[in-house]
């Protein structure tokens, strides 16, 4: 399935981590999932402790346009934001992708996910061909406009993101993230 994937990366006040997770495991993922986001895994940095980075999926622009206005503009963001607003120094890191989503193996204690800026497409296609399997969730940018300005996303870039090892680095700059799932 092909689905538009939000993989954010939030800056804490130092410290923070930890309340937010708390707050957000108790509160953000069942009330994002009913009104319908589908939310994905939520991490630890284990490169950064003032970092969290998580992920979720709808089935389209239009379904995540509908599902975020329910979200942010209903009760349970209107009750916890302030104590969610208090943790974060920055939460408009968001790669705004398509792929299939990705889920977590229960066995996974540590996950590397790869965030890389091919310079030219149609190399990466041929080295995706080559090294990436389905296992890896290989993501693209979403070009479609940002139809919910409330909530930034990084645009002018192109970046293909996938999760897990490979057998060989891409030759393009690269962002490597190593990740702690959380265990709600």
């Amino acid at each position: 399935m092909n689905l538009v994937v939000e993989l954010r990366r939030y800056t804490l006040h130092p410290g923070a981590r930890d309340t937010l997770i708390e707050l957000f495991e108790r509160e953000f993922v069942t009330g994002q999932e009913a009104v319908g986001i589908r939310v994905g895994g939520r991490f630890r940095d284990l490169d950064d402790p003032d970092r969290f980075v998580w992920l979720r999926a709808f089935p389209s622009m239009a379904e995540r346009r509908r599902a975020l206005e329910a979200f942010y503009y209903g009760p349970v963001w209107r009750e916890h934001r302030d104590a969610a607003n208090a943790t974060m120094v920055d939460s408009d890191d968001v790669l705004l992708l398509r792929g299939p989503g990705f889920a977590l193996p229960a066995d996974r204690r540590e996950l590397r996910a790869t965030v890389c800026h091919p310079c030219e497409p149609a190399a990466f296609d041929t080295y995706a061909a080559r090294y990436l399997g389905p296992e890896h969730a290989l993501h693209r940018t979403e070009h479609a406009e940002n139809d919910f300005p409330a909530l930034p996303v990084r645009t002018g870039e192109d970046v293909r993101v996938w999760f897990g090892p490979v057998e060989a680095p891409p030759p393009w700059p690269v962002q490597q993230l190593r990740l702690e799932p959380v265990t709600g």
